[in-house]
């Protein structure tokens, strides 16, 4: 197993599931988060929200990273149809993304930010997702049994969703949780040994 040396870890996400994935990997880290509004200039599309979105979360730490630091921030986005579906606002809205998303396929992406020694790079895991039909008695059951109101377009492909409504995934399983592991562990990587 790698060792991370004299570095620093940072994980710039509140996300009990980022949390979870970062535990995984096995290198010690520690949690801080600025409030950040994930907004953005309209005229960007699919990858270029999730990166914008990531660049934002990235900006409060340029004031205070210390050399041997690693911050890592990350935003998942839900990209159908030329249509973005971020976290939905209340149930409503998560219904709403829910009907759109039933019986269609879309796309989740996920931009993961890497803030180092005066660096900052950035990395993209795209996921295609299947959704079979969903009927208004599905959805609405999903909505109120599942806290769908922290999730981009609305739900976790860890929860019942993902067992009975996803067909079929192409690409990584963890990105559509929120964090493409093996990707950030293999920059992660990188970064210690350069």
């Amino acid at each position: 197993m790698l060792s991370p040396n004299d570095y620093e870890i940072i994980l710039a996400s509140g996300s009990p599931r980022r949390k979870d994935f970062m535990n995984q990997i096995g290198f010690p880290f520690t949690i801080k988060t600025f409030d950040v509004e994930e907004s953005f200039p309209k005229n960007l599309k699919g990858k270029e929200i999730a990166d914008y979105i990531v660049a934002k979360k990235s900006a409060p730490f340029k004031e205070i990273i210390h050399p041997k630091q690693i911050v890592i921030t990350a935003d998942t986005i839900v990209w159908l149809e030329n249509e973005y579906l971020g976290k939905p606002k209340d149930e409503t809205d998560a219904k709403n993304m829910l009907q759109k998303l039933s019986g269609k396929s879309h796309e989740v992406i996920t931009a993961v930010g890497f803030l180092f020694d005066g660096q900052f790079d950035i990395i993209n895991e795209v996921t295609e997702v299947h959704f079979n039909p969903l009927s208004e008695i599905e959805i609405d059951q999903y909505v109120s049994q599942h806290n769908p109101l922290d999730k981009a377009g609305a739900y976790g492909i860890q929860d019942w969703i993902g067992e009975i409504v996803i067909s079929k995934i192409n690409g990584s399983y963890t990105n559509v949780v929120g964090l493409p592991l093996a990707q950030v562990y293999q920059k992660i990587k990188s970064i210690i040994q350069n």
